[in-house]
């Protein structure tokens, strides 16, 4: 174990006002209250906090970050309490224990709603100081290289599971690219064992083949270099196993064609020597096309500038170079905590490479739900980035595959909720263009749109489906609102009843519910009819006995499409509004059918040729593609609407009942429209499966001698 002295020899090294009074204290503080707690490896547990402050010394950290790592398992595992660390060691550091001591239960294999609120936590402790997440990373880190020491075989692949989906691209995240490469390393073996024994014995067989090169190439780029008159350390680095399987698995490159299995790194002074370095390595060697990258001029998210380039080496070999300052190198290794900002006491997430924190705050802010939410982050965290730049040269990270819309939104939800249109490189071009690196990206707005639910098909940042989905939500809501609204007003009226808000606040209390509002979404869903309101408002009231205020089918198209009442299977319907079987209609299961997106109502599907749609030939865009699904459930009913032209006899109409009764449809209503000596006509309402089923009865009537003709009606 460290000594106590030599811990605080080592923060004085690069931190000479160190409050070592503080540091000492904190010390002591720990090793007192862990007592006699032992590890699995069978180590005193002071033995981990010790360990987690040492990491963090590498990193030179502050002595508040320091002491927060010695302290940072005393709340959850001894009997020290918050306050009694804010006594002893300040508000600051008893904040970041607290926060650190949040994140404790963060399990990526439990149930969602858990793992959110977690997670929830996490951010939270984060974006009011990034160093909490510093010390769990060094937490993480000292965990996973004694992980071996736990028995349980379930155990220790579930927390290295969660450390490659969690913890490894966090530290990706904030730039600290050496604690993500070891953390992914000593995971690799324990969630992937197969993969891991077959790439490793691949890279024997490597070794074997390129004997000798590393050497010889470390050799002709310092030759190279020194001939130039340029100064420069030069090394090789071997690639990690798991960044090479993730590249066979996820880009499907061949362990043989990756070029990067042999980093060499160039170190120069500053960026323009870089530059320098380029010329000279592509004047020696052949560059493989499309391999070049410049993160100098276009850094990544998290800070990190190099250029890399892939060329034919000595050999024929290919061989990829990585150029970069002193300072680049040591942001590149270190991230966040070689930039030294806590001296500056600046806010930690101002800087662009925190924008990331900010959109996953936004995120947690509007999810409706733990799925969502984890969802989105997971999204906005993981993902590769390809970089484009705003007409003033504003540069915007974007997830690869990223679209206009979601340029849109990662300059600001305003900016995205608005977006008609776009211009890429200055040409006009779809929303759902997907966008690459470089692309110069023009947003074209209008205070009249709003965000289209058919976004939510091509979009692929966690930040543009979040936002669209709230609108989509907070639209659904103001539509079954609207619907419940007007079935209410149409009961009251029938019953002649006045409709005002007293008579229906009154309800919301006596059913337990907040708003009216809640009562118009509640009766629009049809999860609260208007007869139970009216019940509700006047106990003992006898309504009309010819009156049932039906709602109508309206379809959940968040729901699995299964058939029945309310689940009619549909392709095309816009995810997430009411859609209602047109009155007008009665389109069912064969027909060919629109929908129209009507404001207050959601989604009306009519037959093609419905007279309706005429007053809709102006506005194209609110029609929608629609065609019917093979329904899982053969039972599903729609309701169909004929008319017939009946002799006028007795007992014609027992005729056309019975008939329908013989084909298996059921009449729902029937309505004499006319009559005349000798002829009368009524319409039916049939209920059917489908317009074959439909058909059948029709040609049953219509070959009775009794019946003159029968049509399908739509009005």
């Amino acid at each position: 174990m460290i000594r106590q002295y030599e811990l605080v020899e080592r923060v004085r090294d690069y931190d000479p006002d160190i409050n070592e009074n503080l540091l000492n204290r904190a010390y002591v503080f720990s090793m007192k209250v862990h007592g006699k707690q032992k590890r699995a490896s069978g180590d005193p547990y002071f033995s981990h906090p010790l360990e987690v402050a040492g990491i963090l010394t590498h990193m030179k950290m502050d002595s508040d970050t320091i002491i927060t790592a010695l302290l940072h398992d005393t709340i959850e595992d001894t009997i020290a309490t918050p306050e009694q660390i804010e006594e002893l060691f300040g508000a600051n550091v008893a904040r970041m224990v607290d926060g650190v001591t949040k994140l404790s239960e963060l399990t990526y294999s439990s149930e969602s709603a858990k793992q959110a609120d977690n997670f929830r936590k996490f951010l939270l402790a984060m974006s009011h100081d990034i160093r909490v997440l510093l010390v769990k990373l060094a937490d993480r880190l000292h965990n996973m290289r004694t992980l071996t020491h736990i028995k349980k075989l379930e155990k220790r692949v579930r927390i290295a599971r969660e450390t490659l989906d969690i913890y490894a691209p966090l530290a990706e995240r904030i730039g600290m690219q050496e604690v993500k490469e070891e953390l992914e390393a000593l995971a690799f073996p324990h969630v992937y064992p197969s993969a891991y024994e077959s790439i490793l014995k691949r890279m024997d067989q490597i070794h074997a083949n390129t004997e000798g090169i590393k050497d010889t190439v470390i050799a002709e780029l310092e030759r190279l270099l020194a001939d130039a008159g340029i100064e420069a350390e030069v090394f090789g680095r071997e690639k990690r196993l798991y960044s090479i399987w993730r590249k066979m698995t996820y880009r499907h490159v061949s362990l043989d064609d990756q070029a990067d299995i042999i980093a060499f790194r160039i170190i120069v002074d500053d960026a323009e020597t870089c530059y320098r370095v380029l010329g000279v390595v592509h004047g020696q060697w052949q560059a493989i096309p499309g391999l070049i990258k410049d993160y100098i001029s276009m850094p990544k998210p998290n800070g990190y500038q190099s250029f890399h380039t892939a060329v034919l080496g000595p050999g024929k070999k290919r061989i990829e170079i990585q150029i970069r300052s002193s300072e680049m190198d040591a942001v590149a290794e270190q991230g966040v905590a070689a930039h030294w900002i806590y001296k500056q006491h600046s806010s930690e997430t101002e800087g662009a490479q925190y924008k990331w924190l900010r959109d996953l705050l936004e995120i947690m802010e509007h999810a409706d739900s733990p799925d969502e939410f984890l969802e989105h982050t997971r999204l906005a965290m993981y993902q590769n980035q390809v970089f484009c730049f705003t007409p003033k040269g504003m540069l915007v990270n974007l997830p690869q595959g990223s679209t206009v819309v979601d340029f849109a939104y990662a300059v600001h939800t305003e900016v995205g909720d608005s977006c008609v249109g776009g211009k890429v490189n200055g040409h006009p071009v779809p929303l759902r263009t997907r966008l690459v690196n470089g692309d110069q990206v023009e947003i074209l707005r209008s205070t009249a749109q709003q965000p289209s639910p058919n976004w939510l098909g091509f979009v692929i940042t966690g930040k543009a489906k979040a936002a669209i989905r709230r609108f989509i939500s907070h639209k659904k809501k103001q539509e079954y609102q609207a619907l419940g609204k007007s079935l209410l007003e149409r009961a009251f009226k029938l019953e002649d009843r006045e409709f005002n808000d007293k008579a229906l606040t009154l309800c919301a209390k006596k059913l337990q519910l907040g708003t009216i509002t809640e009562i118009y979404e509640q009766v629009g869903k049809g999860e609260l009819s208007d007869r139970k309101i009216l019940e509700t408002i006047y106990p003992g009231i006898k309504l009309n006995g010819h009156y049932s205020f039906p709602l109508p089918k309206m379809i959940d198209t968040g729901l699995n499409h299964k058939g029945g009442d309310h689940q009619i299977p549909i392709r095309g319907l816009t995810p997430g509004l009411a859609v209602h079987m047109s009155d007008c209609c009665h389109p069912i299961m064969g027909d060919r059918i629109v929908g129209i997106v009507t404001t207050g109502k959601g989604i009306m599907v009519h037959t093609i040729d419905c007279e309706a749609l005429d007053v809709y030939s102006d506005t194209p865009e609110s029609w929608l593609d629609l065609s019917w699904l093979v329904p899982e459930d053969k039972n599903s009913i729609f309701l169909s609407r004929i008319e017939v032209l009946l002799e006028h006899f007795p007992g014609a109409l027992a005729v056309v009942l019975n008939v329908v009764a013989r084909e298996k449809g059921n009449i729902s209503n029937i309505k004499f429209i006319e009559r005349a000596p000798e002829l009368f006509r009524i319409t039916l309402d049939i209920e059917v499966r489908d317009v074959k089923h439909l058909t059948s009865i029709i040609a049953a009537l219509r070959v009775n001698e009794r019946v003159s003709s029968v049509e399908r009606a739509f009005r």
